[in-house]
């Protein structure tokens, strides 16, 4: 069991330095580049939209970690102002909590409660979890035709959950990479679906602000 879960821990580690050794992909998203002849495409969020999912994330993660403390185990992932909740809750009451706190903030376009009522998940659980999202995150840069870094991946346990802004096409590969990663169960979805035409803006107004100096969020 040791050597398994170091095994895995080596796995997130090189999969995490691949996606360091890109700057591109990990420092704010919004520049593009190439991963040796893949291409990294531009992440489609405005930076000021990567900037309100980011505060998103951090004030509502750390306010339910202060109010329920060990009863909960809480996972916040705002992508596009859609927030998506993952972990353990002690009861469906701190569920229902939790899923009404995140609707309540004003930056909140629509939330996915996905909490599962049960005892905090272990270390190695959550490990394993790590795992599996580095390696179907490494899967997906390295499809063709996919923006992966318009994207958010989140496993929890064997369910792995997907939120972007994708057309209906680069959907249903996501979907597909996910489904066939080793150790998956189940897929869920959760896409801003747009038109070819609104891809071709988007991807253009990328590169617009990828020029501007100041376009950066601040981390």
């Amino acid at each position: 069991m040791r050597i398994n879960l170091l095994s895995k821990m080596l796995a997130i580690f090189t999969a995490s330095a691949l996606l360091s050794s890109c700057a591109v992909i990990a420092v704010g998203g919004v520049a593009a580049g190439t991963i040796g002849t893949i291409a990294v495409m531009a992440d489609r969020r405005p930076p000021a939209v990567q900037a309100i999912d980011k505060g998103i994330g951090l004030e509502v993660e750390n306010a339910l970690d202060k109010r329920f403390g060990d009863s909960a185990h809480i996972n916040v992932t705002s992508f596009n102002q859609k927030v998506l909740l993952t972990g353990e809750v002690k009861d469906a009451s701190i569920k229902e909590q939790a899923g009404a706190y995140a609707k309540a903030n004003k930056n909140v376009r629509s939330v996915f409660n996905e909490l599962v009522v049960g005892p905090n998940s272990t270390y190695t659980a959550r490990a394993n979890d790590s795992y599996l999202e580095s390696k179907i995150k490494t899967q997906m840069i390295f499809t063709d035709k996919l923006p992966s870094n318009s994207m958010a991946i989140v496993a929890e346990g064997s369910s792995v959950y997907l939120m972007g802004i994708l057309t209906q096409n680069e959907a249903a590969i996501a979907k597909k990479v996910a489904s066939n990663a080793d150790g998956v169960k189940d897929v869920y979805a959760y896409f801003d679906i747009i038109s070819e035409a609104e891809k071709t803006r988007l991807e253009k107004q990328g590169k617009a602000d990828e020029s501007q100096p100041n376009s950066m969020p601040k981390q």
